[in-house]
């Protein structure tokens, strides 16, 4: 054997070249699906290429021309839709021939491990920028189909919403004049039976319908703020509250500070009383226990802010639901609707205030901080 100049070096893998893509060739893991399988050649001449480019251009040199071909083949593995794990594998094994080939030269060990070096480096670079852009064309492929998901899903709520929203506004026309004709049912006979309970239901299902109109912020329209009082408020919920109560057996202990007056929408905050209130009711007519409790407190922060505690001895709401029960169809009940926290939470902030839930064993509370109307 002569022993290889760099240009003996870069003719000695010249004159190899067909043996060696076609070695490759036979052994490269090519899926039957891929549509660039006829390319395969032109693959092994790009890599072919750079191999002699390693050899003859500075590292920095080097990059440029890497990252171009890089791109483009990473393109064209994105389009094919084949596992990138085939590419890395074909492009080890042509490194290993090439390896293989500078080994049979006739070098000393210093230049046979810069050559090698060299070549090492260069399949490093082009394995790394391939895969590197492919991950990202990859990555921008699934945020766009993930966002074409998620504004398609987005519109279709939107549209429900003012679907549900518009006949549920409808459906409240004709439950006022029920309401209406019940009262007048109760002037003219006031020892007919049942009227008191198919008010209640009405008053039940009225609320309910509220919980969604607030969602869509309709029943703002018309509506002024108005100063009102904390204690009269929960008065008026627990007298709405008392069949279920009484239904329930559950012990109510009232301990409210003086008298505190609020500014806001006085129909909605009692609307989240009522629905922290009648959960906790919910929650305590399935508990075994004979003494269910809703102990409601009431305290003072710098006299600027009121904090309201209901909190229940039913049993403990799990950990990972407490962190999101506040959340959009969030529920621990089976027939519920998952918006009422969620709603509450809504009104709540929207009166410059904080709605928080803490849960242990035999005792969940329900936290909340309003602005005290000055």
């Amino acid at each position: 054997m002569v022993t290889k100049t760099f240009k003996g070096v870069v003719d000695f893998f010249q004159d190899e070249k067909d043996h060696i893509l076609n070695e490759w060739q036979k052994h490269i893991v090519v899926s039957l699906d891929d549509p660039y399988k006829d390319r395969m050649k032109e693959n092994g001449e790009v890599m072919f290429f750079l191999l002699i480019q390693s050899l003859q251009k500075s590292r920095e040199e080097l990059e440029g021309i890497i990252r171009n071909f890089s791109i483009s083949i990473a393109d064209q593995r994105v389009k094919a839709g084949i596992n990138i794990g085939q590419f890395v594998y074909n492009v080890n094994l042509i490194r290993s021939l090439f390896q293989k080939c500078l080994m049979q030269m006739d070098l000393d060990e210093a230049e046979r491990y810069k050559y090698n070096d060299q070549i090492q480096h260069c399949f490093d670079q082009f394995l790394y920028y391939s895969v590197s852009y492919y991950s990202d064309a990859k990555n921008q492929i699934i945020e766009e189909k993930t966002k074409f998901i998620d504004t398609s899903h987005k519109d279709r709520l939107t549209l429900l919403g003012q679907m549900t929203s518009s006949f549920i506004h409808e459906f409240r026309n004709p439950l006022t004049s029920i309401q209406g004709f019940i009262q007048l049912l109760k002037s003219e006979h006031p020892a007919m039976k049942y009227l008191d309970i198919i008010s209640i239901e009405l008053e039940q299902l009225n609320f309910r319908i509220s919980q969604f109109l607030l969602l869509s912020k309709k029943e703002l329209i018309g509506k002024e703020k108005i100063h009102f009082s904390l204690n009269d408020i929960l008065d008026e919920v627990l007298a709405f509250l008392y069949p279920s109560i009484l239904d329930s057996n559950v012990k109510i202990i009232k301990s409210l500070k003086e008298e505190v007056q609020l500014y806001g929408y006085a129909d909605e905050i009692r609307q989240v009383l009522i629905n922290i209130i009648f959960n906790a009711i919910d929650v305590l007519q399935a508990r075994t226990s004979k003494e269910p409790q809703i102990k409601i407190t009431s305290h003072h922060h710098n006299q600027s802010h009121v904090t309201l505690e209901i909190s229940n001895n039913g049993p403990k709401i799990p950990e990972h639901l407490v962190k999101s029960i506040f959340e959009p169809f969030v529920t621990t009940k089976s027939l519920g609707t998952g918006l009422g926290l969620f709603v509450c939470k809504e009104i709540i902030e929207k009166h410059k205030g904080s709605l928080s839930c803490e849960s242990r064993t035999d005792l969940t509370v329900f936290s909340i901080t309003l602005p005290i109307s000055e």
